[in-house]
């Protein structure tokens, strides 16, 4: 039997549980696939979805673990940028910095259910020798993005797990405005951000049209 996507989620802990999820159905199975299948295309486009999630969303760049563009679909072990439309942290010269801890998929075309799976973490600047982590949250944080089709039931979820605010070994800058950025999240900022992501795995084609 099939190990369903919630169960492959970081148990929570500590700090905050947030969950942005967003749903269609479709008439047949072959149309759902095929919707689950561009969903996909869209998760694995890390550096796209500032076009999926549309104006004013943080600005995302797929890296190699010396922070270097790629030009490819997301991988394990992949490290991706964030430009927050808000002042960066030092730590990351500007920028929030994950990796891509685990990425996971299974089910086809002829399963009840299929998903892809992939969950990134805070980390340091990889572009520097300096262990700080450069994000607004700490490295015990995580985000897992999935998209998911259920028979006819589409998904895409983005679920964020024990975030508590980096506001020890950094600067006093990065202090200062780690807490203030976690906060602006805590008080559900941050939540249209991940919601028009979600969004826009699945409804983006539609748009074009």
């Amino acid at each position: 039997m099939m190990k369903t996507a919630p169960e492959q989620l970081p148990a929570q802990e500590t700090g905050r549980q947030t969950d942005f999820i967003h749903e269609k159905k479709y008439d047949t199975v072959e149309a759902a696939h095929g919707a689950f299948q561009a969903a996909t295309g869209r998760l694995l486009s890390v550096s796209n979805w500032h076009d999926y999630a549309g104006a004013g969303s943080a600005k995302f760049i797929l890296c190699n673990n010396q922070g270097v563009e790629l030009e490819v679909m997301a991988e394990e072990g992949f490290f991706f940028s964030i430009d927050l439309p808000a002042p960066g942290p030092d730590a990351g010269h500007g920028l929030e910095w994950v990796m891509i801890e685990k990425l996971v998929s299974e089910g086809g075309a002829h399963t009840a259910e299929e998903y892809v799976l992939m969950t990134v973490r805070p980390v340091p600047d990889p572009r520097k020798a300096e262990t700080e982590i450069a994000h607004f949250y700490k490295d015990v944080s995580t985000s897992t993005f999935v998209v998911r089709r259920d028979g006819l039931l589409l998904s895409a979820g983005a679920h964020g797990r024990n975030e508590t605010p980096n506001n020890e070994s950094v600067d006093l800058h990065d202090k200062v405005r780690n807490t203030v950025i976690a906060l602006m999240a805590r008080a559900g900022l941050s939540g249209p951000q991940w919601q028009k992501i979600v969004n826009g795995l699945i409804d983006y084609q539609e748009k074009e049209k």
